[in-house]
């Protein structure tokens, strides 16, 4: 006991979150400092054994379970995490839904990521890979980017070894009735997006297009015949219980969501604006059950979806269709796609973004843009900003458009929902008082002409 509150620390301030102050450490290593304590080993096999064949209704109920429950939220092992690619990746999963298992209320709608947070950049990649250089598909709009990152990762003896080695797997014939080896292809496809770097297969993933035939390349990336299509397509429900059953598969899903469950608090949608870690979980279900792709060859919207479907969902169909919605309409991950493919992130903004509208004061937060343009490809999208600024300074010289309505639509939104409220910013007013500003120093001349 002496040990486990060392490894504590101290208290936490009030308000806070009782486990914010420790340090995490991943779970293979928690594992280890609770295995050499006895009191937190014992527990530690005494929630196991509760958990085995037993309902959490049915743990809680036992007061040896409750115990080593409570001891062990003290516990290294309460808090740890693992790393995506870890030598030991598994038996670190294997711990932490050990623990964590026990502690949710059965099986949740989203869980929370076993994964380390991402804290790196799309910025980084763009920064560290000069093949980069010329993607921006303004600069060249007759390019077919997808060839051009096929060649580019032929030329890294990795990465043209491993892709290689995945589109051979998966086009294998096995006879005539199974045309490949499903489960050969998902390894082979884990071990090429978990061993070669992202700026190679981030854009074999989201290459922008503008035609059909790089569109087309693009869905074929992870040979869909193979890894992703089936005879027939199972329930999404049923799909999503199948994959929980393997802790990789329902860690990388339960990172997904993590990382690209829209959040409408932000400029992107994305969870901290963060790109980078949205397109690494997408990358992350990849050679699973839950395994993501593009529907179509489409150059005009991206629509993502695991191949499945909501029939025969009976009572069940509001929660099917929502899960599906988080892959089909995902304003988050169709925004860091297209910000991948355009070569932009959110951090390269431009300096001098639009003069903030003054907002009534209100405690309740809302969404930055209305409902019915949640799917527009250009939502949230960073180039809003330039547009705003330029339509801000040049007023009515431009023409209006999409892009014209979207500046406007966050005074609009505040309006509709605070109609009593007069707080705004009155630029007429603003410009009043600045010439207003301008005559009171001729006040003195003119009085002193009267004079005369």
């Amino acid at each position: 006991d002496e040990i486990l509150r060392s490894l504590a620390g101290p208290p936490s301030p009030p308000g806070q979150d009782p486990h914010g102050w420790r340090v995490p450490v991943d779970c293979v290593r928690a594992n280890e400092l609770c295995a050499a304590e006895p009191s937190c080993s014992s527990r530690y096999r005494t929630l196991r054994q509760c958990l085995a064949g037993r309902d959490r209704n049915t743990m809680l109920a036992n007061k040896e379970c409750q115990a080593a429950l409570e001891v062990l939220q003290e516990s290294p092992l309460y808090d740890c995490r693992c790393k995506r690619g870890m030598k030991k990746e598994l038996q670190c999963l294997q711990i932490y839904w050990s623990i964590h298992l026990g502690l949710t209320e059965g099986e949740e709608f989203y869980e929370a990521s076993p994964y380390e947070p991402v804290t790196s950049r799309l910025s980084d990649i763009f920064r560290l890979a000069s093949i980069f250089s010329g993607m921006d598909p303004a600069t060249n709009s007759k390019s077919n980017h997808c060839l051009d990152a096929a060649k580019a990762c032929n030329l890294n003896d990795n990465c043209k070894r491993l892709r290689s080695g995945y589109i051979s797997t998966c086009s294998k014939e096995i006879s005539a009735t199974e045309h490949c080896s499903r489960r050969k292809c998902h390894k082979a496809l884990r071990q090429f997006f978990d061993r070669v770097p992202s700026e190679y297969t981030y854009r074999l993933l989201f290459c922008s297009c503008k035609d059909q035939a790089c569109a087309e390349r693009r869905r074929q990336t992870i040979v869909p015949s193979c890894s992703y299509e089936d005879k027939e397509k199972p329930n999404c429900l049923d799909l999503r219980n199948t994959c929980r059953t393997d802790h990789l598969c329902r860690s990388r899903l339960a990172d997904f969501h993590t990382n690209c469950q829209a959040s409408f608090q932000s400029l992107t949608s994305c969870p901290g604006d963060n790109y980078q870690a949205c397109l690494g979980s997408y990358a992350g279900l990849i050679g699973f059950d839950m395994t993501p792709n593009y529907v179509d060859a489409s150059t005009t919207s991206i629509t993502i979806s695991p191949w499945c479907s909501c029939k025969g969902s009976g009572n069940m169909e509001e929660e099917c269709e929502k899960f599906l919605r988080d892959f089909t309409e995902n304003p988050c991950l169709r925004n860091a796609i297209q910000a991948f493919g355009n070569g932009t992130d959110v951090n390269l903004s431009p300096k001098n973004p639009s003069p903030p509208v003054t907002l009534p004061p209100k405690t309740e937060k809302s969404p930055a843009l209305p409902d019915d343009i949640n799917d527009s490809n250009t939502m949230y999208d960073t180039s809003i900003i330039t547009t705003c600024t330029s339509v801000q300074e040049h007023g009515s010289k431009l023409n209006k458009s999409k892009e014209q309505s979207l500046c406007y639509s966050e005074t609009q939104l505040t309006t509709d929902i605070m109609p009593d409220q007069k707080t705004f910013v009155d630029q007429k007013a603003g410009g009043s008082r600045h010439r207003a500003g301008r005559i009171l120093p001729l006040v003195p001349i003119l009085l002193l002409t009267l004079a005369l």
